[in-house]
């Protein structure tokens, strides 16, 4: 079984690794959008673009010929640091409404079990070890019905960096993040040569770039469920710390965020989406699939997450398209 190389205009560029979603391209296309365009377009260079070919991705005809002013990306992170290079640990669809205007984001249980085409029945992070971001694409499609073309994939690395850039953010912490959080900020120390302190109790807390990270990657405590939640608690964290940043930061940001993301989206596309966003207000989030109609289950010795898929697709189109819940 061959695993997925990439093709990109940098190909001299080894593959990144350590990569996951928080850092999506959501946060960077409103600093775009406030910095200007002729500034932006500049500094978009430094992002890695990778082409996709749509003929791939099993785009629904049907659905995009239906809903011309909502735009889907599919938002990927790998994260290597569980000896799993490639598969994608999160996954998340991020929604831009033209006609509502709002940003809606989806994350998918990473192991939900999906058909994934030439591979059979199987977990969905397997989808991008498999077949790169052309497969893990063609994959939320094919199973979701869905009309996603573009992706960005974001290198885990750029979390503590660009957080400790915004002077940090205000988390609510849990007796159960409390649990685990200080053995994360530990082994992040250590491996990043860093000095973050523990955290004594719960309640909100300003983090630190490396405390962020590590509560990112909880997982014990509720399992991939919570874990998606606290992913989601944090880009909106982002979302909210950027939008009430001083403008004048939003080039060094940039600076530092661009080149740690790998897309297919081009710079003439993201000026464009950013052009869109100027107006959009609110960030709504949801998890599929949704507890009502999910389980865990043993399958030949292997946890999936099982569901009822017609069910789960028309709860992602209510929410996507619809802005229903």
């Amino acid at each position: 079984m061959d695993n997925y190389k990439k093709r990109s205009n940098k190909s001299s560029k080894k593959p990144k690794k350590k990569k996951i979603i928080i850092l999506s391209v959501l946060a960077f296309i409103l600093i775009i959008a406030a910095i200007g365009v002729g500034y932006a377009f500049s500094l978009l260079n430094k992002v890695d673009t990778v082409k996709v070919d749509k003929q791939d991705l099993d785009i629904s005809k049907t659905i995009d010929e239906q809903y011309k002013d909502v735009t889907n990306i599919a938002l990927f992170g790998i994260d290597a640091t569980d000896n799993e290079a490639g598969r994608s640990d999160a996954i998340m669809i991020l929604t831009i409404d033209s006609n509502r205007n709002n940003v809606r984001l989806s994350s998918i249980m990473r192991d939900s079990y999906v058909n994934i085409k030439g591979h059979g029945e199987d977990k969905i992070t397997h989808a991008y070890a498999f077949g790169g971001p052309e497969l893990a694409i063609s994959t939320l499609n094919t199973n979701f019905d869905l009309n996603i073309k573009d992706f960005a994939t974001v290198n885990f690395s750029s979390l503590p960096k660009v957080i400790n850039d915004l002077d940090g953010i205000d988390i609510n912490l849990t007796s159960g993040d409390l649990k685990y959080i200080n053995k994360y900020i530990d082994s992040l120390n250590k491996v990043n040569n860093t000095s973050s302190p523990n955290i004594a109790g719960t309640g909100v807390h300003h983090l630190d770039g490396t405390q962020a990270l590590a509560y990112c990657r909880i997982r014990y405590d509720g399992g991939d469920q919570e874990r998606t939640q606290r992913q989601r608690t944090v880009l909106d964290a982002l979302f909210q710390k950027i939008k009430a940043t001083n403008k004048a930061k939003y080039p060094s940001i940039l600076n530092e965020l661009l080149p740690l993301i790998q897309t297919s989206l081009s710079s003439t596309d993201l000026l464009k989406l950013a052009t869109n966003a100027t107006s959009l207000s609110t960030l709504e989030q949801d998890r599929f699939p949704r507890d009502d109609n999910a389980k865990g289950s043993m399958i030949k010795g292997v946890f999936y997450e099982t569901f009822d898929k017609d069910l789960t697709t028309k709860q992602i189109h209510d929410f996507i398209f619809e802005d229903k819940k």
